[in-house]
């Protein structure tokens, strides 16, 4: 929320400097983002009128103007602005002057003509950033009236920033009372007296949306004079307040939405033919809206409607076809209670974010429509004339939201604050906040006012009083008690160990945006999951069912900033349908992409494969000591189909690796192999427990085994069926050789495995491993279709 101090200081007492009061807006939560000065004192720049204009006879693109400064003789000066002509109005800074650059006027000869000071931009005069020409001023401006004097300067503009919960101060009225509760003085009353009727039109109302619309007030006005202009006194607020000044109908609605908080909207009445309506869009209506885009609607969208066709967005934003132009003489005022819900989003979803969506959709005081219809009608009747006819209101009181009754306990504000605050104290800081008290035994019952919605619980209560009697009032100290150790189960690997692991093996760790675009997913060959109904940005609008999308997307971003080696993992949850509630899965995942090695001298460069991120993959299981590994083929869309597998733990699915597919590359633009995995972190990091247990005394037994089995046959799969034939005698199993080529039939292979036999109790006899060893290549021939080499 930005605004002029000057304007603030309309509608409250402040007895204290700009300085002091922006240190109160931050003390009491209203966090001062930024100040910037408007203006200086600027004596000796006055208000100008340019009686002449003639070309300079030495310079094309300059001009000598005769300029009356209200006394004295017209005063010659040389300008070179493109809009100075005679009769314009201006800033006319006169010898001696000092401008806030710093740059003090003196008597000029320019191109030969000599110049008696300078005519002045509105940036110059650091007034507004407008550098294009003259700072145009009113035609009733009074000539030789002190520029600052005139336009209230110096001011200075005040931004704040606002939490979602704190909606009633996106007004100067909002604001006035938290600066009145904070300073202990008062609100200066603003009188908004009802406009009387003086022609008897009234447009019907139908409102078919009560829950969304609950109250909904017009007016018509007939025969404004069209050719008024914004006052300056209100433009420049305007201006000052971020808003652009257009015309004066709009400016009206801008100024009572800053001044009062409630949106408004303004019709060309002679576009309307009535009855004016609120419903809920039908799929497939069309509205062509103010910035002259046509967008598409649905069922989600409230329209005010005109005999049944959409003429504006609900909320969001009025329609080309009915909006006021400079010929506007007939109006209709609309000022509406919507309930957040029904604007929630919709603007997002369009691609728009307003100051009405802004306001709606974290709330507004619905008592505000009549208030903000008359004071715009006071201020159209007061500048542009025109008849006003009578006030309509429509409303729906049961779906109009009502103040709750909370109740404060002295003992549980005590207890909260830590400290104790008179009784006195806290009803006047409650009052001064337009709440009604009422003291019981115990503490006070208290009433907030309308606009203040946000108060639900005790709690906001307690938080009232804490800001208002200042934070810093609240006294510091240490909490008491023991704080119990976390603990980690033993039968799980911690996160940290899987971070310092990957870390070792030379990836980074990212952490990417739960939210990714559904579009992207689609890519993937990925299910949408679970869509977002209020998305941060349209690039956002599904929860990721997978880490692999976003932590890719990372390593392209990286290599498009010149990094041509990229090795990236994550911890983190995707999200899947669930009963209500999305279910959460957590993951480990990594990606890797470019050459295997850093640039160094020992090896030569090559690429990243999957066989080296299998590795890492194995590295991390290594840590639940996760033995009964093996390695499937893999189907996923996303995935080569021959350089990927799916990764099992016995009968335990973990998840996958593999190369990216290149139809996928291709989508996401890469040009490079990219090798990624991605695994159930809970089943990746199961363990067993730890057990300490003796040496054996007894000396071990190596056999080994050379075996033929078909090339396609998995290790894991000998591995797994040599340990249930030996069970815990067989202390190691390893592969020391493979043989390919002369001898082995084709699709065939001969691995040599060392196997250490050992008992813990007694030695083992040499028949008794003989008769082991024949066992084990009984299985390995009935189960895996091996037989001993010859």
């Amino acid at each position: 929320m930005k605004f002029p101090e000057s304007w603030l200081r309309e509608h409250v007492e402040i007895p204290v400097d700009g300085t002091a009061l922006c240190d109160v807006l931050t003390g009491i939560g209203l966090e001062v983002e930024s100040t910037a000065a408007v203006g200086a004192a600027l004596p000796g720049v006055v208000v100008a009128q340019i009686v002449s204009c003639e070309p300079h006879p030495q310079a094309d693109r300059l001009r000598v103007c005769k300029v009356d400064v209200g006394s004295g003789e017209p005063l010659q000066i040389v300008c070179g602005a493109p809009n100075a002509r005679a009769g314009l109005k201006a800033p006319l800074a006169t010898v001696g002057a000092e401008l806030p650059g710093g740059l003090v006027i003196r008597k000029a000869r320019l191109r030969g003509v000599e110049s008696f000071g300078m005519l002045c931009s509105a940036s110059e005069l650091c007034i507004d950033a407008d550098a294009d020409g003259l700072m145009e001023l009113p035609a009733d401006a009074p000539v030789g009236a002190a520029l600052a004097g005139y336009l209230g300067l110096p001011d200075r503009i005040i931004e704040i920033k606002l939490t979602p919960n704190r909606a009633d101060c996106l007004s100067l009225r909002g604001i006035a009372h938290d600066v009145a509760a904070a300073l202990g003085t008062t609100v200066r009353p603003l009188r908004i007296e009802p406009q009387p009727s003086k022609i008897d039109q009234v447009l019907p109302i139908l409102v078919e949306a009560e829950g969304d619309c609950p109250r909904y007030a017009g007016r018509m006005i007939r025969d404004i004079d069209p050719t008024v202009a914004t006052p300056l006194w209100m433009a420049e607020r305007l201006r000052r307040s971020g808003i652009r000044p257009l015309s004066f109908l709009v400016d009206v609605t801008q100024y009572v939405m800053l001044e009062l908080g409630q949106p408004m909207h303004a019709f060309d009445a002679d576009t309307l033919r009535g009855p004016i309506g609120v419903r809920r869009a039908r799929a497939g209506e069309r509205l062509k809206l103010l910035d002259e885009r046509e967008v598409e609607l649905d069922a989600e969208f409230l329209v005010i409607t005109d005999a049944d066709r959409p003429v504006a967005l609900g909320g969001v934003m009025g329609g080309w076809t009915t909006r006021v132009t400079d010929a506007t003489c007939n109006v209709f005022l609309e000022a509406a209670h919507f309930a957040p819900a029904a604007i929630i989003g919709r603007a997002r979803r369009l691609g728009l974010h307003t100051d009405a969506s802004h306001r709606f959709e974290r709330g507004v005081d619905p008592s505000l429509p009549r208030q903000a219809i008359e004071r715009a009608t006071q201020l159209i009747l007061q500048h542009a004339g025109g008849r006003a006819g009578p006030l309509k209101i429509v409303e729906s009181p049961q779906h109009l939201p009502v103040a709750a009754r909370l109740r404060l306990r002295r003992a549980r504000l005590a207890r909260v604050l830590g400290m104790t605050v008179d009784d006195d104290r806290v009803v006047g800081i409650l009052e001064a906040l337009g709440m009604q008290v009422e003291a019981d035994a115990e503490g006070w019952q208290v009433t907030p006012p309308s606009r203040r919605f946000d108060m639900a619980i005790e709690e906001d209560l307690i938080e009232e009083i804490a800001r208002i009697h200042g934070y810093d009032r609240i006294p510091m100290a240490l909490p008491a008690g023991e704080i119990p150790p976390a603990t980690h189960p033993e039968d799980r690997v911690e996160a940290a160990a899987l971070r310092e692991l990957m870390a070792a093996r030379d990836y980074a760790e990212a952490v990417c945006f739960s939210f990714v675009d559904a579009a992207l997913l689609q890519r993937w060959g990925l299910p949408a999951g679970v869509s977002l109904a209020n998305p941060l940005a349209s690039d956002m609008g599904a929860m990721r069912p997978s880490l692999l999308p976003g932590l890719v997307e990372a390593a392209r971003r990286n290599r498009d900033r010149q990094q041509p080696r990229v090795r990236l993992f994550e911890l983190g949850r995707a999200f899947e349908p669930g009963d209500g509630a999305p279910r959460e899965i957590e993951r480990i995942a990594a990606v890797a992409m470019g050459p295997a090695w850093r640039e160094q001298w020992a090896t030569a460069r090559r690429e990243v494969d999957f066989h080296d991120v299998k590795g890492d993959l194995e590295a991390l299981l290594a840590l639940a000591a996760a033995e009964d590994l093996r390695f499937e083929p893999s189907n996923r869309s996303f995935l080569h189909p021959g350089r990927s597998a799916e990764v099992f733990r016995g009968e335990s699915h973990l998840g996958c690796i593999g190369h990216l597919h290149p139809r996928l590359l291709k989508a996401l633009d890469l040009q490079q192999e990219v090798v990624v995995f991605e695994l159930d972190r809970l089943a990746a990091s199961q363990r067993r427990v730890p057990r300490a247990r003796p040496l054996s005394r007894y000396p071990s037994v190596r056999r080994d085994l050379a075996v033929v089995v078909p090339d396609e046959l998995p290790w894991a799969a000998l591995e797994r069926c040599l340990r249930t034939s030996l069970g815990t005698t067989l202390r190691q199993l390893f592969v020391f050789d493979q043989y390919l080529g002369p001898g082995l039939d084709q699709g065939f292979k001969s691995l040599a495995m060392g196997l250490i036999l050992q008992e813990e109790g007694r030695t083992l006899e040499d028949e008794e491993v003989d008769r082991m060893v024949a066992r084990a290549v009984s299985a390995l021939e009935a189960q895996c279709g091996a037989r001993l080499r010859a």
